[in-house]
């Protein structure tokens, strides 16, 4: 049984007349990826400001590795670390400078320093560039540095702010591999990211948050089925057998180019199984089929009014 990580409930957040959070519900498992997405201007920063103890809410409850934010901060900090959305390194610093100045910051006790830092340079693959000046080091490198003196503390909970802003494909793969890993370990992440793919790839779920509410909750896959456009693809070796596939599903859409039909389905198996039943019926055969679901993009689009994500906005 997984435990929650963070809750909240009826979050309310204003700044003078503005109403940034209109009372927020959610819930993070332990040990999972929660990725929240928004336009500019849903208040995405807020949210995580406030569960992070950096800002104040106004109205609602707020616990974080089971501790009150409003009462409890020292002990929600002790128990997250936070990784904005541009590496917070100090470039004048080497990387094994940069990690030891947050242990002595940390409080780790001086014997056990040293195996920290080099345990960490190890792991992030950083163990080669140790002794160079951050300044030197490729923008992957930097996300990978920043990453890992977020974990000196050892937090069970890490709260990401775009992790991967500004990477090649390599090196957002590889952070994303990072990612999971952290998870594999039992680390809670909570993520928000402008990468729609990111959060499809990474995210056990998602909350979509316009307009300071959220307006949907779901894993990537149930958050798919509630846009229409989830349909089955089938492809046929001839033009005869697509003419008699199309006599028989009159609500499908043809591609004669591409000897095809295109029909609507909610992508259930019961409904893919009267599918091939009625093929089966008219003795009619499909070289392949498949079944195709709106993207996150389409979902983002539908619940947000066509507004682009854009996570650094309050």
């Amino acid at each position: 049984m997984t435990s929650s990580a963070i809750a909240v409930s009826g979050l309310r957040k204003a700044y003078k007349d503005k109403v940034v959070l209109d009372g927020i519900d959610l819930e993070v498992q332990a040990g999972t990826i929660f990725s929240l997405l928004g336009p500019n201007g849903a208040g995405k920063t807020t949210t995580v400001n406030v569960l992070t103890t950096l800002v104040k809410a106004d109205g609602g409850s707020v616990r974080v590795a089971g501790h009150d934010v409003a009462t409890e901060a020292r002990a929600v900090r002790a128990a997250i670390g936070v990784t904005g959305q541009f590496a917070a390194v100090d470039e004048l610093l080497t990387g094994r400078e940069n990690l030891q100045l947050m242990v002595d910051l940390s409080g780790i006790p001086t014997r056990d320093g040293g195996r920290v830092v080099t345990g960490l340079l190890e792991r992030f693959d950083l163990a080669e560039s140790a002794q160079k000046p951050a300044s030197t080091y490729s923008g992957g490198m930097r996300r990978k540095l920043d990453l890992a003196m977020t974990l000196v503390g050892d937090p069970r909970i890490i709260f990401l702010d775009e992790p991967t802003t500004g990477l090649d494909p390599r090196s957002r793969r590889t952070m994303w591999s990072i990612i999971r890993d952290l998870v594999a370990d039992g680390v809670t992440i909570f993520l928000t990211t402008q990468y729609l793919e990111e959060a499809d790839q990474l995210a056990d779920r998602i909350a979509v948050l316009d307009q300071g509410r959220l307006v949907a909750q779901g894993t990537p896959d149930e958050l798919k089925r509630q846009i229409p456009g989830t349909h089955v693809r089938l492809r046929f070796t001839t033009v005869a057998e697509l003419d008699a596939a199309a006599r028989v599903l009159s609500d499908s859409t043809r591609d004669d180019e591409a000897l095809a039909l295109r029909v609507p389905s909610d992508g259930g198996t019961a409904s893919l199984r009267a599918l091939l039943d009625r093929l089966d019926e008219y003795a009619i055969s499909a070289e392949g089929l498949s079944v195709q679901t709106p993207d996150l993009d389409d979902v983002f689009l539908a619940l947000t009014g066509n507004r682009t994500p854009e996570v650094s906005a309050k």
